[in-house]
């Protein structure tokens, strides 16, 4: 962090001056004439030049911004000492200003910590009930309501791949696609099992029930990532789509089902009406539930190999949402808790994102 008389500038910390050097490198890279006798390899670096420009935009934005506070400072401090009538509306806008530098300064902190091979990728997020029928089904879509509003906020793409309704209320499970930058990098924060507890509103004597959904997240991989699927491996099943009902059915056996028979997983898809769409976006969700399994299974023998059994925490209980008899969400990894259960729910998750990356970043 680097600062010229008055407030910082944030060049040091987010290595700015490495950041415009390597984005010169891949600019002159880009205008070979030779680029693209690669594609594979062009397309990995356009993509990080586009990240690296957005990431020294904002930066040069944030020193920006930083240095009009500064002149607002100043003449704020000029108002106070000849009693000016205008003070009050330069402390408001100098107020307003710091608001947005303290804003954007910690979503750029918070992207800093972003270091996973496949952080910057989209996500795949899956969401299933847990025992309890109707309660935890309830759950599974409060749950999927959370993300997609989350998703919302932050100017993400949502679009569900899969969903199995429940017979009386909420779902049984269901698939998303987020499009976003760094998507699974702030997602994979919250894979693990997620445990409500609350009074049932199915429950006629209003008794208080505890509710279970898991959360798993794995990242959209790029086509530069090679995982090995045969044809014969795999069984193909259509079937019509679920809808509303009405115009909305398909007539048509469009949606696919895809059972890869040497590790029996499972994926499906329905959002389109095309059922080779449908296919190729069910091969993506394969692929990528197989290259995590590969992931998990390597970091188990890691583990064992260190003489170590640690508790994968895809699966285990990562957080309580208590919404009575008192209200209070605790992050059990954390530590992290808050007592706004409303606005968790509507989708402010990245306090917890925030503080799940900071606990990485310490225990590297």
């Amino acid at each position: 962090m680097a600062s010229e008389g008055g407030l910082p500038r944030w060049g040091g910390i987010f290595d700015l001056p490495k950041k415009e050097q390597r984005l010169t490198e891949l600019e002159h890279e880009t205008a070979r004439s030779d680029f693209w006798d690669q594609p594979e390899r062009a397309q990995v670096l356009l993509r990080e030049r586009a990240q690296l420009a957005q990431q020294v935009e904002k930066i040069r934005r944030l020193n920006k911004s930083v240095s009009d506070s500064e002149d607002l400072y100043e003449l704020f401090a000029e108002a106070c000492r000849t009693q000016s009538s205008d003070d009050e509306d330069i402390r408001r806008d100098c107020l307003a200003e710091l608001d947005e530098i303290h804003a954007s300064l910690e979503e750029m902190e918070l992207k800093r910590m972003l270091s996973g091979e496949h952080d910057f990728s989209n996500a795949i997020l899956e969401i299933n009930a847990g025992a309890g029928g109707t309660e935890a089904q309830d759950w599974a879509e409060m749950l999927l309501r959370m993300y997609l509003r989350w998703a919302e906020k932050r100017g993400f793409n949502a679009e569900i791949i899969q969903i199995l309704a429940g017979e009386e209320a909420g779902i049984k499970n269901v698939t998303a696609m987020i499009r976003g930058e760094s998507a699974f990098g702030y997602l994979r924060s919250e894979r693990g099992v997620h445990r409500l507890v609350r009074i049932s509103p199915f429950d006629s004597n209003a008794r208080r029930h505890t509710s279970f959904a898991s959360v798993a997240v794995m990242p959209e991989l790029d086509d530069e990532i090679k995982v090995d699927i045969d044809e014969d491996d795999l069984r193909i099943d259509t079937y019509r789509s679920s809808g509303a009902g009405g115009q909305h059915v398909n007539k048509t056996d469009s949606a696919v089902r895809l059972t890869h028979l040497p590790t029996g997983v499972v994926v499906a898809c329905q959002t389109d009406r095309s059922q080779h769409k449908n296919k190729a976006t069910a091969m993506k969700l394969l692929k990528a539930k197989l290259y995590e399994r590969e992931v998990r299974k390597k970091q188990e023998q890691m583990d064992e190999i260190a003489g170590e059994r640690r508790k994968i925490d895809f699966g285990s209980q990562i957080r309580s949402y208590v919404l009575q008899p008192y209200q209070m969400i605790k992050d059990l990894r954390t530590g992290a808790e808050t007592s706004n259960v409303n606005a968790v729910l509507d989708g402010d998750l990245d306090s917890f994102i925030r503080a799940y990356l900071m606990s990485e970043e310490w225990n590297v």
